[in-house]
């Protein structure tokens, strides 16, 4: 017989540490995902502080996607475990089992979690005013008015103000990511994971979309960021995470990542992008000791 899933009063689990010095946002423990018989993930332990901007790079098909949907409970994962401040997500123990938690307990310890995907996932018929809006009222049970005044402002924040009664067939796809993620600040998240946000984009766009997120991480929000903007994680993450068939095979500094690259697999990655773009400067590595 199997069990059902954990109710929020059945849960059991481990104490919540978020106020504990130093502990971190996010804790990713012994992580393994499988699609049928193909393993994605195999045993990533990742920690993600509060205020840190994470950058994980990595070849197609090494995983990277897959564990930030893990991390959003987007994906069930099948053994080790995720916390996020510090609360076990998506599983509790139950005569001494490991089952699912309910559906209401996974969106209670996610409720700080963001995210924007590589599509924008924006509704064709509403306006980006009333995009934003939306989540607002259904699922913080905003008034109409306040939800409407909160979206404004998370506009304004990704420099959108103007755009408020635009439709997205009117949006350039820089503009639709935009506002994809002034929908996601607007629930107010604690951390935000971004799934290669950029690649949908033509490349004359991408510039508008990174740079709100640098004033993102200029302004202390918490940040997972999967990316092939090799520029981008050299200037503005505290960490960098390399992910290779399903493991993380390098985590540091992003000088330590780049420009002091050992690991015969990262520098191999890495080739095709010093080749092209010689991203790391001397102004690039200031601030990053």
């Amino acid at each position: 017989m199997i069990d059902s899933p954990l109710s929020p009063s059945e849960i059991g689990a481990a104490p919540v540490i978020v106020d504990a010095p130093h502990a971190p946002l996010v804790n990713v423990r012994g992580l393994h995902k499988r699609f049928n018989e193909t393993e994605v993930l195999r045993g990533v332990d990742l920690e993600i502080g509060k205020s840190e901007v994470v950058c994980v790079i990595g070849p197609s098909g090494s995983g990277k996607s897959t564990l930030l949907r893990c991390l959003a409970a987007l994906e069930t994962y099948d053994e080790g475990e995720v916390r996020i401040e510090g609360e076990l997500l998506g599983y509790g123990m139950r005569n001494g089992r490991r089952v699912r938690a309910s559906q209401a307990e996974i969106n209670r310890v996610r409720r700080n979690v963001g995210m924007v995907f590589q599509q924008f996932n924006l509704w064709p018929h509403m306006s980006a005013l009333d995009n934003v809006m939306e989540a607002l009222m259904r699922v913080r049970r905003l008034p109409r008015d306040k939800a409407r005044a909160r979206a404004a402002m998370m506009l304004e924040t990704v420099g959108l103000a103007h755009k408020g009664d635009a439709y997205p067939a009117k949006l350039s796809g820089g503009q639709q990511q935009r506002v994809a993620i002034a929908r996601a600040l607007a629930m107010e998240p604690h951390i935000m994971l971004f799934d290669e946000p950029t690649s949908a984009l033509d490349p004359e766009l991408v510039g508008e979309v990174l740079q709100v997120m640098k004033q993102l991480a200029r302004d202390g929000m918490t940040m997972a960021v999967v990316t092939h903007e090799m520029g981008f994680a050299a200037q503005v993450a505290d960490k960098v995470v390399f992910i290779d068939q399903g493991r993380i095979a390098v985590q540091g500094k992003p000088r330590e990542v780049f420009h002091d690259a050992q690991h015969p697999r990262l520098r191999q990655f890495l080739q095709n992008y010093f080749d092209r773009n010689a991203f790391w400067s001397r102004g690039s590595q200031e601030g990053q000791t």
